[in-house]
């Protein structure tokens, strides 16, 4: 038995002493606060709260203290991500002002900021994808992985997407590693962009599709492969299982037939069930 504790500890000496995830959580949380409160008084421009902003920094610090032991890189780091805050509050901006144009539903920005569960997948997207380019990469798939939590729509850091994104619904989406999207998208839910093979040697290549400026893509399509692209101005219908490239300026869509019931008897029996 004292063998087993001592390979355990043997492994456990080689791993990195990696915050708690509450922690992690909290921060996107105050992030998200600081960020996104008061927007209507400052929409455009990066709230000016510097008290709380030392706040984050201290956070983020202290979870960054436990990825590297170097504490000037610890604070190179963190420097990096807080100077690149305010494009990334600019993006997400213009993705909730393009989730508001599109979506009748919504009646303000302030109830897409607060309340639209693809606004908020987008936000974490945006901070996870800068956190996946400072090579915090495990970092960012927890950053990932909470908005996946709150929101099940699962967006992986390493995609690329550009602005004006909307994701109206969401529960569902998939979004993989090596996906690339253009400016003006927009995804119901359901949604899969995702790999035509899983096989591991392959995870270094492009895998997922690309998806080109101004394309709509309706409830639960599935898109798959590296090689696939999907033109610009396109509209991709409910339910499409794709897995082949389309042109610019095209509509893919499953064509229904309905049949009506008439007096003439079934050619053939009808099973069912409830």
């Amino acid at each position: 038995m004292n063998s087993f504790y001592q390979e355990i500890a043997k492994k456990h000496q080689s791993l990195l002493i990696l915050p708690q995830k509450k922690d992690i959580h909290q921060f996107i949380e105050d992030l998200f606060s600081v960020l996104f409160s008061n927007t209507s008084k400052s929409f455009g421009h990066l709230p000016i709260i510097e008290h709380k902003f030392e706040v984050l920094e201290k956070e983020f610090n202290e979870i960054l203290r436990n990825y590297t032991s170097d504490k000037n890189e610890s604070l190179k780091q963190s420097i990096t991500f807080f100077k690149a805050l305010p494009e990334l509050y600019r993006k997400t901006l213009n993705d909730a002002e393009t989730i508001y144009a599109k979506d009748p539903a919504a009646k303000s920005i302030e109830e897409v900021l607060y309340a639209y569960p693809g606004f908020f997948a987008i936000a974490v997207y945006r901070f996870s994808n800068q956190l996946w380019h400072q090579d915090l990469r495990l970092l960012a798939r927890t950053f990932s992985e909470y908005a996946h939590i709150k929101t099940s729509i699962e967006i992986h850091p390493g995609a690329q997407i550009g602005d004006e994104f909307a994701i109206d619904h969401g529960t569902g989406i998939v979004i993989g590693e090596t996906t690339i999207i253009g400016n003006n998208v927009q995804i119901y839910q359901g949604v899969t962009l995702g790999a035509l093979s899983v096989k591991k040697e392959e995870a270094f290549i492009k895998r997922h599709p690309t998806i080109e400026d101004n394309v709509v893509i309706y409830a639960n399509s599935t898109i798959l492969g590296g090689q696939t692209i999907v033109g610009k101005d396109s509209i991709i219908g409910g339910n499409v299982w794709l897995t082949y490239s389309v042109p610019s300026n095209s509509v893919v869509y499953h064509k229904n037939e309905m049949k009506v019931k008439d007096n003439n008897p079934f050619p053939e029996p009808i099973f069912y069930s409830i």
